[in-house]
């Protein structure tokens, strides 16, 4: 029997999607890495082609980043592949999936209805009541809804000039006129990344903050490191991740004085974090879980 032809949803050079292409290959033998913004939904021959070759005869297919950057375009882009599985492709997480995670406040709407441990957050339209919001949660993080490693939110502290307050947050509602505001919460200067394969936890990273910067990610110079989480944020993260059925993510946990909190989980979790910090190839561990998830089909 031929092996399984599995294609990547990637950026060409960016080193999460090289190694899960370069996995598959070593698996199979066949390595396609797509450019989603180079792809064509034909829905009347019901093909998705790239570089001339229908997505659609392929056994699956692996999403691993959608666009560089999230927008609502990239809910298009999760989009066209709903053709794939139409035609009895499997994506790996489902599509419906991952559509729920790329937006911000969907995210969070799920993760609060399940009942799960979150730093306070207001969602408005208003400046007037951005800036009550910010008077009482005394310093915020004003996040837009569809962004990646901290790009485009602000830390505001309400003991600043209160006209420049106003401006700021009128300068941040022109680019994002629904406003998600996040009271900022004490942190121990780090985050933990916590990983999981279908539903199964692999273990746990740290993102230690440089220090320089208000937030942990790499892109504001934060690094990573290996860590034991205790049973009971394994637990939560577990909890946080079970809604939205992913075949892979991480779950972002903080632990605060007053409990762990979850910030996120991601449709797209990184592998370096896990290699570097937990010493596992997370791109060959995935690729063989969906050559299995196919074997079984």
């Amino acid at each position: 029997m031929a092996e399984p032809k599995i294609a990547v949803v990637g950026i060409s050079g960016q080193w999460s999607s090289e190694a899960l292409a370069d996995a598959l290959e070593a698996a199979t033998g066949f390595r396609l890495l797509v450019d989603m913004g180079r792809v064509e939904a034909d829905l009347e021959r019901g093909r998705l082609d790239y570089q001339g070759q229908d997505l659609c005869r392929l056994d699956g297919v692996m999403v691993k980043k959608i666009s560089a950057q999230y927008s609502p375009h990239s809910l298009d882009r999760l989009e066209m592949l709903r053709l794939l599985e139409g035609r009895g492709v499997r994506v790996f997480s489902p599509v419906r999936s991952m559509l729920g995670l790329i937006d911000r406040l969907s995210c969070t709407m799920t993760l609060r209805n399940a009942g799960i441990p979150m730093p306070p957050t207001r969602v408005t339209e208003s400046v007037e009541l951005a800036l009550a919001t910010l008077r009482e949660y005394g310093s915020a993080v004003f996040k837009p809804l569809f962004s990646t490693k901290a790009r485009g939110m602000i830390v505001l502290d309400a003991t600043d000039d209160p006209a420049q307050l106003r401006r700021r947050i009128e300068a941040f509602q022109a680019a994002n006129p629904v406003m998600y505001i996040q009271q900022r919460l004490e942190l121990p200067g780090r985050d933990l990344g916590m990983v999981f394969l279908a539903g199964e936890y692999l273990g746990s990273y740290a993102r230690v903050g440089s220090g320089d910067a208000w937030n942990t990610t790499i892109h504001s110079g934060g690094r990573y490191e290996g860590h034991q989480a205790e049973a009971e944020l394994v637990d939560l993260a577990r909890r946080a991740q079970a809604p939205f059925q992913l075949d892979f993510t991480t779950v972002d946990v903080a632990e605060t004085a007053a409990g762990p909190v979850v910030f996120e989980v991601s449709a797209f979790g990184g592998f370096r974090g896990a290699l570097k910090g937990m010493g596992i190839d997370v791109a060959q561990r995935y690729a063989a879980h969906a050559l299995e998830q196919l074997a079984g089909a």
